[in-house]
């Protein structure tokens, strides 16, 4: 028996001359919350649809728990979808349209309200049965949704940016919700999202699709981490690009020619003996200053290369035309496809003990 609940291999999908999906692999295990995000057009809805049964691929196989589903019609293939604006039955209630799966099942009536019950309690809905979609709120209509898709006890969920059409603070709580939920149930769950700090948020693993193609899997912590690709690198989490002219302090041992890839957190800014070793810092100074709530954000000019980096709010206030030090501690390289982090060897050397 395989140790993966889903399959893609080699998926491609084409609309014409158009290859909306390209030769897209990766596997997923039973009970994980994955987020397939990528920006808008990389493919991540094609791949849904695919997983779906809602589109066929062109070539490749989709296999459920070691059956090829491939050509299985999406009624047989026992999966949940929500999709982003709910497609809720406007003329139902609550409880009809989250026993509907459940009368398409020809459940007993019985087994339908037991089941429908135990769905208002989990999507927090008691006491709405009786209420119509537009006698609801936008997070109880998502909720609403959940609680449908999850009726027919599917294996899979597949969920088509399911918070996007929901004010900030809800998505918030709604994201909390869904993490708490498929940890209960245990449902192996996908979702699309262009949103990455959602993503990021609650999926147990990412999906980073672009062009059709999957530029990366694996945790957030790891692809942020160490991404492969410099797409991921620009995709997930902050990052300035830089192309030095000449070799930057304390990373003269890069080969010329590299793209170089920069987090705000790898960027230390501060007055003189704040930053230690002061040898592997370079002399900047500082160009904008923006309030963050927790932290300040600076943006400094070093030796012609604007660098951004974040200060605590408990440290002295720096302003615009300070004479500052910055201490780059690592870099990402990308040359020929490859990507490698290298940390500013000028600290490292000052961290050597000599006996």
């Amino acid at each position: 028996m395989t140790a993966w609940h889903i399959e893609a291999k080699g998926l491609t999908k084409k609309f014409g001359s158009f290859a909306a999906s390209k030769n897209v692999s990766f596997s997923i295990a039973r009970g994980a919350l994955v987020g397939l995000l990528g920006p808008s057009g990389g493919g991540k809805t094609t791949i849904l649809r695919l997983l779906a049964g809602l589109e066929q691929p062109d070539e490749g196989t989709i296999v459920f728990h070691g059956q090829d589903v491939s050509h299985v019609p999406p009624q047989k293939r026992n999966i949940g979808v929500v999709f982003q604006n709910y497609a809720l039955f406007r003329h139902m209630t609550v409880f009809e349209n989250i026993a509907f799966g459940l009368r398409v099942q020809r459940k007993s009536k019985a087994e339908i309200v037991r089941r429908v019950e135990e769905l208002l309690e989990l999507t927090n809905l008691h006491g709405l049965a009786k209420r119509v979609p537009h006698e609801l709120s936008g997070g109880q209509r998502q909720r609403v949704a959940f609680a449908r898709a999850l009726a027919p006890q599917p294996q899979l969920l597949l969920l088509d940016e399911p918070f996007a059409a929901i004010d900030a603070h809800v998505r918030r709580e709604l994201r909390t919700w869904l993490r708490e939920m498929v940890d209960r149930i245990g449902v192996t769950t996908i979702f699309v999202t262009h949103d990455q700090s959602e993503a990021i948020e609650i999926a147990d693993e990412l999906l980073i699709v672009a062009d059709g193609r999957v530029e990366q899997q694996g945790t957030p912590q790891s692809i942020y981490a160490l991404p492969r690709t410099q797409f991921v690198a620009q995709f997930i989490g902050e990052t300035m690009r830089v192309m030095p002219d000449k070799p930057m302090h304390g990373f003269d041992h890069i080969e010329r020619n590299c793209a170089l890839l920069i987090r705000p957190e790898f960027v230390e800014i501060g007055k003189s003996a704040e930053i230690l070793p002061r040898s592997a810092a370079a002399a900047g100074v500082v160009k904008h200053v923006f309030f963050r709530g927790a932290s300040w954000e600076i943006e400094v000019d070093v030796d012609g290369i604007r660098l951004t980096g974040m200060r605590s709010v408990e440290k002295p206030t720096l302003h615009a035309g300070d004479r500052v030090d910055v201490l780059v501690h690592r870099v990402f390289v990308f040359q020929e496809g490859q990507v490698r982090m290298v940390d500013n060897r000028l600290k490292s050397d000052e961290m050597m003990v000599y006996i």
